[in-house]
C-alpha cells in the first residue's frame, strides 16, 4: 500500500532534452546502416568503426538515465543496458552494440511519443482555457482580463468562445458544446435561468451570462489546475518497473556471471546482457499507463498522474459521500399535495410563480418542476423574501406564500397527513398559503442518482470488495439510501475529522478510494490512497485535494475509470512479465552459447516491439466495460425519459384519486377516479405500449437479448391489468348509479397498487435503461 501522499510536479524538460530521443534514433540508425554498407563493401574495419561509434553514442544518454534514477534513490533498470553497451565494446561485438543502441533509442522515442499522445487531451484542457471576458456596462461591452470578472457581472459570450466563468443564462437560450468537460459530443441547450459551467463552448449565437463565481472559483479553473499537474509522469510508472527490476536485475547479472565463469567466454556474458536489456520493463508499464490516462481523459475523468491510475487499479475498498455523490446534490419535487378544492397542478403553479424570484435552493427546485411539466407561470407582484420562512407575493390577485407557515393551533387533517408522509419519506416541506390559509404542500427530496445502482454493481464486478458510505447526514435517510444500493456499511452524522479517521481505518486493510464533492470531503479525499472528486459543479476544495476529478456530473464515470485503471494495469503487468519471460528464455540460450550477441540484439528488438504493441492496447475502447448504444436507441431513451417527467402528474392523480376515495365515496370521488382513468388511457398506457414496442426491442441487443427486458415487460402487463380492473369498476358504477360499498376496497387497492407499481417501474427504467445514455 502506498501511503506517500506527496505529489511532486515533474520539472519541465529543456528543449534540448526533448530532442535527445529523436536525435539518438537518427545517430544510431545512421551508424548501423553505414556499418552495414561498409560490411557489404568488404570493409569490415570501417564497419566496426561505424558500429562502435553508434554504440558509444548511446552510452552517454544511458548513463545519464541511470544517474537520474540513482538520484531518486532507485537502482534503475537502465543499468543492464549500460553494462550491455559497454560489454559489446569490450569484447568487440560492435554490431550487437549498435543494435542495442538503436533498440534503446527507439524504445525511449516510442515511450516519449506514447506519453505525448496520451497527454494530448490533458494539454488540450490548458490550451482551451479562456483569458478574458466581455463585460456589459452602461456604455457598452468592454473586454477585461478574466481575473477582473466578479460575481454579479453581466458577461457576453460570443459565438465559438469558451464560457469564462460559472453563471446563469440571462438570454432566452444558449446552445453549448460541453464535450471539453463531459466527453459527450452532443450540443445542449440552456434556457434562461439555467446554470452554465465555465469551459464549455458557445455553439450558437451570442448570449448573456450572469456570473455566479470568479475565475478562481469556477469549474474550469479547478480542472486546469489539476491538469497542470496531470499527465504521463515518469515516477509512478517506474515504480511498477522497479518492483520487477528488484529481482530481474540481479538475476540477469547472476546468469551473465555464471555464463562467463563456467564457459570462460566473456562473449557469452555479453550475449546474456544483450538479451536481458530490460526494454519490456522500460516501455510496457509507461506505455500502458499513459494510454489509460488518455482513455480516461476522453471520458471526462482527469487523473493527476500515472500513480493515481495505478493505485486505482489496485483498489479494493470504496468510500462514498452521500449528498452530491450518491444523490444528485439538488432537491427535487417528490410530490405535490393540494387541500380539498384545489388541484396539485395549481398548487405547484402558484408556488413556482412566487418562487421564480427566490434564490433559495428549494425554490429553484419548485420552479424547475413546474417548467418540466410545461406550466405557464404567472407574474408575481410585491414579492418579499422572509429569511428562514420563504417568499410572499401577489399572484392573480391573491396573496400567496411559499415556505414555512406560521404556527397555528389546529392543522386540518390533510395537512397532518402531509407532515406524517414527509417524516416517513425523509422529505422537506414547502407549504403553499393562500390568503393566510394552508392550501397545499410540496414535498422535496434529494433523489438518488439514477446511475448509482448500476455504477455500484459495475464496481463490484470490477473487483471492489467493500462499499461504504461516509456522510454527515442523519442516520435514517443514509440507511435508506444504503439499503437501496446494497452498501456494506453506513457511517452517518460524521464531521470532517471523523471521515478522515474512517478513511485511515479502512486503509489499514486495503487500497482505499474516497469519493466526495463538498468542501467537508477534502480532508478525507487527501487521506485516502486515491481521492475522487465530483468536480462538475465548481472548483471546490475537494477538487484541489483529489487525485482524480470527474468533470461530468455522472457517477458511472467512476466505474469507467476503475475499469480503465484495472485494464491498463493488467496490460502493463502482462506486457512486462511476458517480455521478461521471453528475455529469460533468450538469456538461457545465450548462456549456453546458442545465441550470439548480434542475433540476441535482433531478438530483443522483436521482444520490445511485441510488448509495446501489446501495451498500446490500453488505448483501445474496452467494449465489454459499457454497453454500446445505437444512435436510435439513445434517441429513444431521451424521448421516453422526457415522457417520464411529463407523466408525473398522472402518477400524482392516481394517488390523489385513491386518497379521495378513502375520504369519501360520493360523486366527487367517482369523478376523480373517472379523470384518472382518462389520464391512464389517453397518456400513460400509450407510453407503456410504445416502450414495449419501440424502446425494449432497441435496447435488447445492447443488454444481451430480449430476456434482459422480460421483467420490465411483465410490469407493463401488470400496469395494463390494474388499469383494466379500474375501468371495470367504473363500468359497474355507471350501471349501478354509483360506487357500491363492495367495490371500494378493491378499487382503492387497485389505485394504490397501480401507483406503487408505476413509481417502482419508472425508477427501474431510469436506473437500468435511461442511465445508459448521456
Amino acid at each position: 500500500m502506498n501511503h506517500n501522499r506527496a505529489r511532486p510536479r515533474r520539472p519541465t524538460a529543456p528543449t534540448a532534452f526533448l530532442r535527445l530521443e529523436p536525435m539518438l534514433v537518427a545517430v544510431t540508425t545512421t551508424a548501423l546502416a553505414a556499418g552495414g554498407i561498409a560490411w557489404l563493401a568488404d570493409a569490415p574495419a570501417l564497419a566496426d568503426l561505424f558500429w562502435a561509434l553508434g554504440t558509444a553514442a548511446a552510452i552517454g544518454p544511458a548513463v545519464g538515465w541511470v544517474v537520474a534514477a540513482l538520484r531518486r534513490g532507485r537502482a534503475g533498470v537502465d543499468v543492464i543496458a549500460v553494462l550491455a553497451l559497454g560489454g559489446t565494446l569490450a569484447v568487440g561485438e560492435y554490431v550487437a552494440g549498435a543494435l542495442i543502441a538503436l533498440m534503446l533509442a527507439t524504445g525511449r522515442a516510442l515511450e516519449t511519443a506514447a506519453q505525448r499522445r496520451a497527454s494530448h487531451d490533458l494539454r488540450a484542457l490548458l490550451e482551451h482555457a479562456p483569458r478574458s471576458a466581455h463585460r456589459r456596462t452602461d456604455t457598452g461591452v468592454e473586454t477585461v482580463p478574466l481575473s477582473e470578472a466578479v460575481v454579479g457581472d453581466l458577461l457576453v459570450v460570443r459565438p465559438g468562445e469558451v464560457v469564462p466563468v460559472d453563471g446563469w443564462v440571462e438570454s432566452a437560450v444558449a446552445v453549448l458544446d460541453e464535450s471539453a468537460l463531459t466527453g459527450e459530443p452532443l450540443q445542449v441547450q440552456r434556457r434562461h435561468g439555467e446554470g452554465v459551467r465555465s469551459g464549455v463552448v458557445n455553439a450558437g449565437g451570442a448570449f448573456e451570462l450572469r456570473a455566479t463565481a470568479t475565475e478562481r472559483d469556477s469549474t474550469y479553473a479547478g480542472i486546469v489546475r489539476l491538469a497542470e499537474q496531470a499527465g504521463a509522469e515518469s515516477a509512478p510508472v517506474v515504480r511498477l518497473a522497479d518492483r520487477y527490476a528488484a529481482w530481474f536485475l540481479p538475476l540477469s547479472l547472476a546468469v551473465a556471471g555464471l555464463a562467463w565463469l563456467l564457459s570462460g567466454s566473456a562473449v557469452r556474458a555479453v550475449a546474456v546482457l544483450v538479451v536481458a536489456t530490460p526494454c519490456p520493463l522500460l516501455l510496457a508499464a509507461p506505455v500502458a499507463v499513459v494510454s489509460g490516462l488518455s482513455r480516461a481523459s476522453r471520458l471526462g475523468v482527469v487523473v493527476r498522474d500515472g500513480g493515481a491510475l495505478e493505485n486505482l487499479g489496485r483498489a479494493r475498498t470504496l468510500l462514498l459521500d452521500k449528498t452530491g455523490t450518491l444523490t444528485g446534490g439538488r432537491p427535487r419535487v417528490l410530490d405535490v399535495v393540494a387541500a380539498p378544492g384545489l388541484k396539485p397542478a395549481e398548487v405547484l403553479r402558484l408556488a413556482a410563480s412566487v418562487d421564480q424570484y427566490s434564490p433559495h435552493v428549494l425554490a429553484r427546485a419548485i420552479v424547475d418542476a413546474a417548467r418540466e411539466r410545461g406550466m405557464e407561470l404567472s407574474t408575481a407582484e410585491d414579492v418579499v423574501e422572509e429569511p428562514g420562512r420563504g417568499a410572499v407575493g401577489t399572484v392573480d390577485g391573491r396573496r400567496v406564500g411559499v415556505g414555512r407557515p406560521r404556527a397555528v393551533d389546529v392543522r386540518p387533517a390533510w395537512a397532518r397527513s402531509v407532515e406524517n408522509r414527509a417524516l416517513l419519506d425523509g422529505a422537506a416541506l414547502a407549504w403553499l398559503v393562500l390568503d393566510e390559509r394552508p392550501a397545499g404542500a410540496v414535498l422535496l427530496r434529494d433523489p438518488l442518482r439514477p446511475d448509482a445502482p448500476r455504477t455500484l454493481r459495475h464496481l463490484r464486478t470490477a473487483g471492489i470488495d467493500r462499499l461504504l458510505m461516509l456522510t454527515g447526514d442523519r442516520a435514517a435517510p443514509a440507511r435508506e439510501v444504503a439499503a437501496v444500493l446494497g452498501l456494506d456499511e453506513v457511517h452517518a452524522e460524521l464531521g470532517p475529522a471523523e471521515k478522515v479517521a474512517a478513511v485511515h481505518a479502512e486503509r489499514e486493510h486495503a487500497v482505499t478510494v474516497m469519493v466526495g464533492d463538498g468542501v467537508n470531503d477534502a480532508p478525507a479525499l487527501a487521506a485516502a490512497d486515491i481521492g475522487v472528486a465530483m468536480g462538475a459543479r465548481g472548483a471546490t476544495a475537494s477538487s484541489e485535494a483529489a487525485d482524480i476529478v470527474l468533470t461530468t456530473d455522472r457517477l458511472d464515470r467512476l466505474a469507467d475509470a476503475v475499469a480503465i485503471a484495472r485494464r491498463s494495469r493488467r496490460i502493463a503487468v502482462q506486457s512486462a512479465l511476458g517480455g521478461m519471460l521471453m528475455s529469460i528464455a533468450a538469456m538461457a540460450a545465450a548462456a549456453v552459447g546458442l545465441l550470439p550477441p548480434a542475433v540476441g540484439a535482433l531478438l530483443q528488438e522483436g521482444i520490445d516491439i511485441a510488448v509495446i504493441v501489446n501495451a498500446l492496447r490500453a488505448l483501445r475502447v474496452d467494449r465489454t466495460a459499457r454497453p454500446t448504444l445505437t444512435p436510435e436507441a439513445e434517441a429513444l431513451i431521451h424521448r421516453f425519459a422526457a415522457e417520464h417527467d411529463d407523466l408525473q402528474d398522472v402518477l400524482d392523480a392516481v394517488r390523489a384519486a385513491a386518497d379521495q376515495l378513502s375520504d369519501t365515496t360520493g360523486p366527487k370521488a367517482l369523478a376523480a377516479v373517472e379523470q384518472t382513468h382518462h389520464l391512464l388511457t389517453e397518456r400513460l398506457l400509450p407510453h407503456e405500449q410504445a416502450e414495449e414496442n419501440q424502446l425494449y426491442p432497441a435496447l435488447a441487443p445492447t443488454l444481451g437479448g430480449p430476456e434482459a427486458t422480460a421483467t420490465m415487460s411483465r410490469a407493463h402487463t401488470e400496469i395494463e391489468r390494474l388499469s383494466r380492473r379500474i375501468a371495470t369498476h367504473l363500468q359497474l358504477a355507471r350501471s349501478g348509479g354509483g360506487l357500491a360499498p363492495e367495490q371500494l376496497d378493491d378499487l382503492r387497492s387497485c389505485l394504490y397498487g397501480l401507483n406503487t407499481v408505476l413509481r417502482l417501474h419508472f425508477t427501474q427504467e431510469e436506473e437500468n435503461y435511461f442511465s445508459l445514455a448521456p
